[in-house]
């Protein structure tokens, strides 16, 4: 039977509006997505969620049915709009996915009512550990609108674990440029200026693990065991410092594992979200 969805227009900090796409029954999960995509590789995550929890997708900024992202970027009405989103469903779970999750776990840091925090593959610079060498000449590249060559550049830079990244750049522009024929390449090009703002973003709060020390909400820290590999460190070091911490490998999975929700990913997710909190453990 086909998934039945609920749209909503919730209102924004800015006066904009936020379109709110909603499918299942129980406690609110809020999806913050990752940079370069739309909610619609999401749905099938939201699907295998929703006989247990209300999951509701929304686009970020700049994307889909989305309102315009203020210039220059600065991730503040990424948080407003996920504190709006908050108030207006009363979910305290969040997920936050690539970009996402850095997005996620700074709202977490502001203390919004965020009780659970789930993040796969968080983009969280900490010590230098996600690469970032590739930046410059991908943003380059995207500037001279050559953007088979930045998508190369930035698939290459960020997918260390990927033979493709192996290959002369030159092939890999190529494959890019076959790539962009599809309409997930497509959608993945014109979003990726806003993905190397984003990313630049992610870099320029590089630091120490005890930044987010802040973070009250009970965190899940999963990542993917055949993804790139500076996830596990960086997931390692952060739940080192978060008070309410715990990391995940989640076996055969790659970065894009979140939007093909394999069932052993979706039951832990749900099992992170049902288990009793911190305080009730320790009482019990």
């Amino acid at each position: 039977m086909e998934q039945s969805w609920t749209v909503q227009r919730v209102p924004a900090a800015d006066g904009a509006e936020i379109v709110l796409h909603s499918t299942g029954v129980g406690p609110g999960i809020v999806v913050v997505h990752g940079g370069g995509v739309t909610i619609e590789i999401y749905r099938r995550l939201a699907t295998r969620l929703a006989d247990r929890f209300t999951v509701h997708l929304y686009n970020r900024r700049g994307r889909a049915d989305a309102a315009a992202r203020a210039e220059p970027y600065d991730g503040e009405q990424d948080i407003d709009d996920l504190s709006a989103l908050l108030t207006h469903t009363g979910a305290r779970n969040v997920i936050g996915h690539s970009g996402g999750g850095f997005i996620a776990l700074r709202a977490a840091a502001r203390r919004l009512p965020i009780g659970r925090l789930a993040l796969y593959d968080a983009a969280v610079q900490v010590d230098g550990l996600f690469p970032a060498a590739w930046l410059p000449a991908a943003r380059d590249a995207a500037r001279a609108g050559d953007l088979a060559r930045a998508m190369a550049l930035t698939g290459a830079g960020l997918n260390t674990q990927s033979a493709t990244s192996r290959l002369p750049l030159g092939l890999q522009v190529a494959m890019c440029r076959l790539f962009l024929r599809t309409p997930i390449g497509r959608t993945m090009a014109g979003l990726l200026p806003t993905t190397l703002d984003e990313t630049t973003l992610i870099f320029r709060h590089d630091g120490p693990p005890e930044q987010w020390a802040g973070v009250a909400a009970e965190v899940l820290l999963a990542c993917g065991g055949a993804g790139p590999p500076y996830y596990r460190p960086t997931n390692e070091a952060l739940a080192g410092a978060l008070p309410h911490a715990r990391t995940l490998v989640v076996p055969r999975a790659g970065h894009d594992a979140l939007n093909r929700a394999p069932r052993h990913l979706v039951d832990a997710l749900a099992e992170f979200f049902t288990a009793p909190v911190a305080s009730e453990r320790a009482g019990s």
